[in-house]
């Protein structure tokens, strides 16, 4: 099975955004999403090109076009929400957006109609019907084929450090789990989902992908979910390990800083140099503590197994990568990063509101609204 790799801008940037659909009385959810994309969709137009139906009727999806910097695809994002909310405010429809919504039931929300998602639930059962959950997807573009295996791979080397920043799922069903992204482990319960199958050859993924098509495990390349994968149709590396963002501030924080780590990698295989990669066994490691602990979490940096604490790794690589943000014009946009070290993670700023309201999780769903409208943490 060939997979073809389109061509792609080098490190152009696009951003996926998924937003809940919340009730703006009692802050659960609503099945509204049909309504929404109807009433959005501009006239004579089959949809709108910005905002995409989700597997679940409580959810929307914006994304930006293939940006050169974070910052115009951040602008998409802004000119799409406002389209967004001039349906939803008279639907009495907040939106807002967490890993999971503090408080909202699982067994009460909707699948959208459409064959796929109904194949997905049919073989997923229980587990399928939990994925009430929320995340950003950041693509950056790889101008060279070659070049994909070996980023990827770089990439999972700072997979917790991208987890803990974007942590904001604590809650699950009106419970405190004790996870700061109980959404990452929700989400790799799908066969297909969690962390990549790491190859060293592109005809090692093509093998792959004809093998899980032949026995039926998918019907095509974009059906396979990891936390970072290659997006052959896009010529893109596809980064979906972030929970999702309360407000724009956070999501461009995120994007430029996957924008950046991928433009470093690129630039280090253009010297020919070797790219960082870490076993399985650490990943595997690194990405629990990371869901468990957050940005208290002590993170395995390298193939050695030496450990840092992950904010203080963070602040590191931030300091690595100024050059090139510098370089991709998101200087402002990854500043945003210290901006999130320095309030808390949304897991923290979350539980913070549940101490100061005595657990009530109505007041924490208030506060993701909040910070939705007002485009940053709080």
């Amino acid at each position: 099975m060939r997979i073809p790799f389109a061509a792609s801008e080098r490190s152009s940037v696009g951003i996926e955004w998924e937003l809940a659909l919340v009730d703006a009385d009692s802050g659960d959810l609503r099945q509204v999403a049909e309504t929404v994309l109807e009433n959005v969709r501009p006239a004579g137009a089959p949809s709108h090109p910005n905002i995409h139906a989700e597997l679940l009727q409580n959810t929307i999806e914006v994304v930006s076009g293939a940006r050169r910097t974070v910052g115009e695809a951040g602008r998409d994002l802004e000119r799409t929400i406002e389209d967004l909310r001039a349906v939803t405010e008279p639907l009495r429809v907040e939106l807002m957006c967490a890993g999971t919504h503090p408080f909202a039931r699982p067994a009460y929300q909707r699948v959208t109609n459409k064959e796929r998602y109904a194949k997905l639930i049919d073989r997923t059962q229980w587990w399928g019907r939990q994925m009430v959950i929320y995340g950003i997807h950041v693509h950056v573009g790889i101008e060279d084929r070659d070049k994909v295996l070996p980023i990827l791979r770089a990439v999972l080397t700072y997979f917790a450090h991208l987890q803990s920043l974007a942590a904001s799922s604590p809650y699950w069903a009106g419970n405190d789990t004790g996870y700061a992204s109980n959404r990452a482990l929700l989400f790799q319960q799908l066969p297909t989902a969690g962390l990549p199958q790491v190859f060293d050859e592109w005809s090692e993924l093509e093998e792959f992908t004809r093998g899980m098509t032949h026995t039926g495990v998918i019907d095509a390349f974009d059906e396979v979910r990891w936390d970072v994968r290659p997006a052959p149709r896009l010529g893109t590396i596809e980064l979906r390990v972030f929970d999702g963002a309360s407000n724009l501030t956070e999501v461009l924080a995120l994007a430029a800083l996957a924008h950046c780590l991928v433009e470093y990698f690129s630039s280090m295989l253009d010297r020919g140099e070797e790219l960082p990669a870490m076993p399985r066994w650490f990943l595997v490691e690194n990405k629990w503590r990371s869901a468990r602990y957050g940005m208290d979490a002590i993170v395995i940096l390298d193939a050695a197994g030496n450990e840092q604490l992950v904010t203080d790794s963070i602040v590191e690589l931030l300091d690595l990568l100024t050059p090139v943000a510098d370089r991709l014009g998101c200087l402002a946009e990854l500043d945003g990063v210290r901006t999130i070290l320095r309030k808390g993670a949304s897991y923290q700023r979350q539980r913070a509101v549940a101490r100061r309201h005595d657990g009530d999780l109505d007041a924490v769903v208030a506060a993701l609204v909040a910070e939705m409208r007002a485009g940053r943490p709080l």
